[in-house]
């Protein structure tokens, strides 16, 4: 054997010795299945160690592949989800990709880190993402290849087949505490000042309809399920969502909805739009609409200008301004409506914007608070209440809130007063 002074990737020892890993996990697993009862993690990986030490191996094996050998057969014969098993259990990782069958990175502490292992080919990377499609009962193939589904654990995944995908297929799973992050907790990790969060649960409760704006992974769904905790116990809130987030737990009069893709035969399809539309006849004081991505904005739009007040939705935009952009965008896909027309709409819809922002770094914070005023047929006037310095700390603009009748009826007159304001 060669010299055990240099450490062997494990990913390059998976890729040299694929088919010897591929056709003892074969074996390891038809003896699985033969089992009156099935083995323990023991008695597996003991029947994997047999397996390879009977097999013919290359004399010149260094004893690190050997070891990496037997543990790679052991991941895959003792979970449906085979390597990615042991990702799926830390609890540090918050995301894992992976971008072809040799290249997985995982979101581990706010860092972007790359794992040293891999998958022996695609068409092993393709059956693990049919199985996680298939727990959800969905279907994957050449003629829909892609799947956008959440598991029974609230892990959101996305695969992509190698058909759509040049660098073989994608899988990329993102995964949700079991508890909800707390405003108390985002303040204590610095995503936004303890005044801001003060100001935004009095707005909350005074019942202003907030937007939450950010780019990818920058936090808008976890963002949005603390500010629900300020929503009174009282009332009854209708949730939607493409797939379901959000874990509002105070709350018992409450409906949350899911929209569902269609079958093999393009039947059943459950839209965004068709169950905000639905949300209306069920009594709603608030509608929580989960990420809008397109024509859905329209019903969502016209269900905050309707007087559910307190409504709230989560769009992705690169600044407040980018965002209004992307709604107006958003907003005449659907719609035969003048370009004034669906501002003005927008405008009397959305009271209150909240940017948030990922940066190098991994750390997600709030970047700007902001009061959508009105549009006077030119521009909308938007009026800052926070924004981060040069050094990413939220500060307060000094700005009062313009619109406070909703504050003061609610009892919080002292809140967001301005240096100017008096009430």
């Amino acid at each position: 054997m060669e010299s055990r002074t240099k450490k062997i990737p494990r990913s390059d020892t998976v890729k040299k010795y694929a088919d010897t890993i591929e056709t003892l996990s074969v074996r390891v697993r038809r003896w699985i299945t033969e089992q009156d009862e099935t083995p323990d993690a023991d008695g597996i990986r003991e029947r994997v160690e047999d397996e390879f030490f009977k097999a013919e191996v290359p004399p010149e094996m260094d004893v690190r592949d050997v070891r990496i050998i037997i543990d790679s057969i052991y991941d895959r014969v003792s979970s449906k989800y085979g390597i990615l098993s042991r990702l799926l259990e830390d609890g540090s990782i918050n995301e894992i990709m992976v971008n072809g069958p040799q290249t997985i990175f995982v979101e581990q502490n706010r860092e972007l880190v790359r794992v040293d292992d891999a998958f022996i080919s695609d068409t092993e990377l393709e059956e693990v993402i049919r199985m996680f499609a298939s727990d959800v009962h969905r279907e994957i193939n050449e003629a829909n290849p892609i799947v956008d589904a959440r598991l029974p654990s609230g892990f959101r995944v996305n695969g992509v087949l190698k058909t759509v995908a040049l660098n073989g297929p994608i899988l990329t799973i993102r995964k949700f505490r079991e508890k909800e992050i707390s405003m108390e907790e985002l303040v204590e990790t610095g995503s936004l000042s303890g005044q801001c969060a003060d100001d935004l649960s009095a707005l909350v409760r005074s019942g202003y309809n907030i937007f939450i704006s950010g780019g990818t992974s920058s936090g808008k769904t976890t963002f949005l399920n603390a500010l629900t905790a300020y929503i009174g116990s009282d009332e009854r809130v209708i949730i939607i969502e493409d797939s379901a987030e959000l874990m509002i737990t105070h709350l018992d009069n409450k409906v949350q909805m899911e929209c569902r893709a269609a079958n093999s035969i393009g039947k059943g399809e459950v839209t965004m739009e068709r169950l905000i539309r639905t949300s209306l006849r069920m009594r709603p004081d608030r509608i929580i609409v989960g990420e809008v991505r397109g024509k859905e904005v329209v019903d969502m739009i016209q269900a905050m200008n309707t007087g559910h007040d307190g409504s709230m939705s989560t769009g992705h935009g690169n600044s407040i301004k980018g965002m209004l952009n992307r709604l107006e965008t958003m907003y005449l896909m659907d719609a035969q409506a003048s370009v004034d027309s669906v501002r003005n709409q927008i405008a009397n819809a959305i009271d209150i914007f909240v940017h948030l922002k990922r940066d190098a770094n991994g750390r997600r914070g709030v970047e700007e608070v902001a009061e959508l005023v009105s549009y006077d047929g030119e521009n909308y006037s938007i009026n800052y209440l926070y924004k981060a310095d040069s050094n990413r700390i939220l500060q307060p603009t000094g700005n009062g809130l313009i619109d406070r009748e909703r504050l003061i009826r609610a009892g919080y007159r002292a809140v967001l007063r301005g240096r100017d304001v008096h009430d």
